[in-house]
């Protein structure tokens, strides 16, 4: 077939649209022209025409020829590479020109290194430092002389170790099991309606006289914590965190605060809290309603009694903003501005999209009391946290907690307004088509610009990584395809209009070794969907677990679950995910009743396909575990909910993989699903189930400990 489109592939490939990819069943998808154009666009750059798609090419050549050095160089500290300095010597119309390269390192020692080079036309050219390079973020300048010009470059140096942290240095050798709760669905005395880090402690008590090593958690990012936007997988930022996990009663400023402990001990606060304890769905915007005068309160008490005074708690809050700024002032900005304007920054009055303008900045001055307590609760529930880090590890767990990390922002939302430079608003991320989705998935969020993050010397990728890996053992990247590739669908289409978009993905990988070494931190990456073949190899290489879910390991051709002994070592084993229900409504076919009953599954004759398909998934599932010894042979005829979870458990604990996760909702006996994927919230109130027992009552439960399957 004649190629009628030669200039846009070659723009398209240039940036890292991919021509084709396979699906999981095996099909070879090809991107369209029509799709790469949109993308291109999205991207900036107009290919509508092959003349537009040319100039294009040739405004990129031209862009890379300015640039005597890479923005950015990733290098392992191992690597032969390291101190080799890859430049590309300017044409300065001189015989000779002079050079001097300066290193900054992230310690701030300063070295020089000058000479002469011969000059003539531009050519690539690498200098050697003499200097032994730390791990870290360092900083380099190239300076170039002669003929009366000068040209300056500068690179971010980022020297990273060859791997991850790895299981043996905080598990000393041993394989280690833990719970992961949706923690927002706990039902407990203590909280306000929504789970809080005060239960995460509860937990980690309860699991360390078991044995146990994790407390796992979805997302704690923010959310807009109304309406439909209460899914921790599309917060509106990556880089703070939700107050609605905040323990009120753990705020020190409590009890100095005569007029929050009065609100608190009235009949009607009293009688708000024991409904929203009592109520089966997570109502969001109510108890964040209930929670502001109080923690407005509690703000002021801060301001009056450790700020102005600078007392110790005071120092610490300002040793906290100062680490965080210039990102924290932003996001508590964003919250300020939002309270006034509405939730979606694209529709704000134009002076108040600008994050850096000055109407924002004297909005700023305007509301820097409001701003201030925004700050506030960040820094308390840093704090928080890290009281629940050192009380679990108080308790016995090796690891603490360990957090999960989203894999976008939403459109509207903090991050965007932040830094919309990095993101592209004519194209979302999602998923192809797959055997579970014949249309593929659009998680509706904006897609980065990898090239984008790579000019910034990533710091956005380095700022996640380090508030995801604060005060916790291991972190769970979600979608860790992305580190390779993600999907980009153009706006408002269909996920058959979309194509993958290729990452830097050596250098991502590296900064998050880097900072999985210095926090002393596992990271699992969630490596399921289309995944090219090479992918868990390189995951491997690095030092990335990656994830094993039980009732998706079978052999594609027989339908056989996998023995326990085929797991691999480097893993997270599971039972289920976040996208799946408790194990108990799996095995009823809870999630397909539930999309029938909503309208998602209209055909009878399909639905009736996957009931089906299901049962034979629970007879295999069965059978697997009778020939494990962990059911009896007449398992065959049917089994308790008990005894299914007892024996699952006990064989994904049998499992070589490092790692186990046990579903809290499956030790709770829960059946129906927190999320049903693709049905939209106005039909399946996602993300808002909340568990039928209380903590208290679950934890002091023996069959509670007989589930765990030891």
């Amino acid at each position: 077939m004649t190629d009628h489109r030669p200039q846009l592939r070659r723009l398209a490939s240039r940036l890292g649209i991919e021509d084709e990819f396979v699906d999981q069943l095996g099909g070879m998808r090809r991107t369209t022209d029509e799709t790469r154009e949109i993308l291109l666009a999205a991207m900036g750059h107009d290919a509508s025409t092959e003349a537009a798609a040319a100039d294009a090419l040739r405004a990129l050549k031209r862009d890379r020829r300015r640039h005597v050095i890479a923005p950015v160089h990733v290098v392992r500290q191992r690597s032969r590479s390291l101190k080799r300095v890859r430049v590309r010597i300017p044409h300065m119309h001189a015989g000779a020109v002079q050079w001097t390269i300066t290193l900054r390192t992230e310690e701030g020692i300063i070295s020089r290194w000058s000479g002469t080079i011969e000059g003539g036309e531009p050519r690539r050219h690498t200098f050697d430092l003499p200097a032994t390079l730390p791990l870290g973020y360092h900083d380099l300048v190239v300076r170039f002389q002669g003929g009366g010009k000068r040209r300056t470059g500068a690179q971010r140096l980022i020297v990273v170790p060859s791997q991850c942290t790895q299981p043996e240095a905080r598990l000393a050798g041993r394989r280690g099991f833990g719970i992961t709760t949706n923690l927002y669905t706990i039902r407990s005395a203590s909280n306000w309606g929504a789970g809080d880090i005060g239960d995460i402690t509860s937990i980690a008590r309860w699991l360390g006289q078991h044995g146990g090593a994790f407390v796992g958690m979805n997302p704690m990012h923010a959310l807009r914590n109304e309406g439909y936007d209460v899914s921790p997988y599309s917060p509106i930022t990556r880089l703070f965190r939700n107050p609605l996990y905040l323990r009120i009663d753990d705020i020190p400023e409590l009890q100095h605060d005569t007029a929050a402990r009065a609100r608190i001990a009235s009949q009607e606060f009293q009688d708000a809290v024991t409904d929203l304890r009592a109520a089966t769905m997570l109502e969001n915007a109510r108890v964040m309603a209930l929670r502001a005068p109080i923690l407005e309160s509690l703000h002021r008490t801060f301001v009056e009694r450790e700020v102005r005074p600078r007392t110790i708690r005071g120092r610490a809050y300002a040793e906290y903003a100062k680490r965080e700024d210039p990102a924290l002032t932003l996001f508590a900005t964003y919250m300020t501005i939002a309270e006034r304007e509405g939730p979606d920054a694209r529709e704000w009055p134009a002076p108040f999209r600008d994050p850096h303008g000055e109407s924002v900045a004297a909005f700023r001055r305007e509301h820097a009391g409001r701003i201030d307590y925004h700050c506030w609760l960040q820094f308390e529930l840093d704090r928080q946290l890290g009281v629940a880090a050192a009380d679990a590890a108080e308790a016995g767990l090796a690891l603490g907690m360990y957090q999960d990390l989203a894999v976008g922002s939403s459109a509207s939302g903090s991050d965007v307004w932040s830094y919309p430079e990095l993101f592209r608003q004519g194209a979302t991320v999602g998923a192809p088509p797959d055997m579970y989705s014949d249309d593929g998935q659009n998680w509706g969020l904006p897609a980065i610009d990898p090239h984008v993050l790579r000019q910034t010397g990533y710091d956005y990728w380095i700022r996640i990584l380090r508030a995801g890996f604060r005060h916790t053992g291991a972190l769970r990247i979600d979608h860790a395809l992305g580190l390779f590739r993600m999907y980009w669908v153009p706006l408002g289409e269909s996920a058959r209009q979309g194509a993958y978009v290729r990452s830097f993905t050596n250098e991502l990988l590296g900064i998050l070794a880097l900072e999985s070494v210095r926090h002393n931190a596992l990271v699992v990456g969630e490596d399921l969907g289309t995944i090219p073949p090479h992918v868990p190899a390189v995951l491997a290489k690095w030092g990335v677990l990656g994830s094993r879910v039980q009732v998706f390991e079978r052999d594609f051709h027989s339908g056989r679950f996998r023995p326990a002994s085929e797991y691999p070592r480097m893993a997270l084993a599971t039972v289920n995910t976040h996208d799946l229900p408790p194990l108990v409504g799996w095995a009823e076919g809870r999630d397909v009743a539930l999309r029938t009953e909503v309208g998602d599954l209209s055909d009878p004759a399909v639905a009736s396909q996957m009931f089906d398909a299901r049962r034979r998934d629970v007879d295999a599932l069965v059978a697997s575990l009778v020939e494990a010894g962990l059911l009896p042979q007449d398992a065959h005829n049917g089994v308790a909910s008990d005894a299914l979870i007892m024996a699952v458990h006990a064989f994904i604990r049998r499992t070589p993989s490092a790692l186990v996760g046990l579903s809290f909702d499956d030790l709770a006996l829960e059946s129906a699903p927190v999320n049903i994927p693709g049905v939209w919230q106005d039909k399946y109130p996602s993300w808002s189930r909340r568990m039928r027992a209380t903590l208290e009552t679950l934890l002091a439960d023996s069959r509670t400990v007989r589930l765990l399957g030891a």
